[in-house]
């Protein structure tokens, strides 16, 4: 990220969720990022996924000038190259964890079998290879967010973004989703960020960056 900035509108007021950000992120870091609410986390992990541009600034991921690309181009980039981990898990109640962890595959045009075997093998990555058709409801938290670890690793992104992925948690399941987590980010060479108001979690990682009013700093 180069100089990024970007605004919203409050009715009358004006609301800047990012202040001239510079940032640089190496392939294969760790890193954690805290802030108070409101303090603009959310907003950087939009602009590092792609899926909202700055108001200013330019944001690259590799050789690609996110901010400069077109709708489709960043949709491109979303379902191959990053992977989105949410507090809240995201899965769609009426599908399998099979079912929800295709989803990841159905925009790369992949056959049918091709996509079930993946699902299966990423599931399994995960400890949950013997709850392929079980449904979100049948599932405990920790599980769950298991599902979606593996839905957003199935198409072996370089980034993953990973938002409070341990805040609706226990400290038990909290610490088994991060060893979780740290063991793909070892094994595969993954860009982790992790975004969390937990500083159990934040002291794992590599490196700590703080967020305060749309500013970001080394922590």
């Amino acid at each position: 990220m180069t100089n990024v900035s970007k605004s919203y509108s409050q009715g009358k007021r004006t609301v800047v969720a990012l202040n001239d950000v510079t940032l640089s992120i190496p392939d294969g870091q760790m890193v954690a990022v805290q802030g108070p609410t409101g303090g603009g986390k959310s907003t950087l992990l939009q602009m590092l996924g792609a899926l909202d541009r700055p108001s200013s600034g330019e944001v690259q991921l590799g050789g690609s000038t996110l901010s400069k690309l077109g709708d489709n181009a960043l949709a491109g980039i979303r379902a191959r190259e990053i992977g989105f981990v949410f507090q809240s898990f995201n899965l769609i109640p009426t599908l399998t964890a099979q079912e929800n962890v295709e989803t990841a595959l159905a925009p790369l045009g992949m056959p049918g079998s091709e996509r079930r075997a993946k699902a299966q093998d990423a599931l399994a990555s995960v400890g949950l290879g013997d709850r392929l058709t079980h449904r979100p409801a049948e599932l405990s938290g920790g599980q769950q967010q298991r599902v979606a670890i593996a839905r957003a690793l199935v198409k072996s992104p370089d980034v993953l973004l990973a938002d409070e992925p341990t805040g609706a948690l226990d400290e038990e399941t909290r610490d088994e989703i991060m060893q979780l987590l740290e063991g793909f980010w070892r094994e595969k060479g993954l860009t982790l960020i992790i975004v969390t108001h937990d500083t159990a979690v934040a002291r794992r990682a590599e490196r700590r960056l703080h967020i305060k009013g749309g500013t970001v700093r080394e922590a």
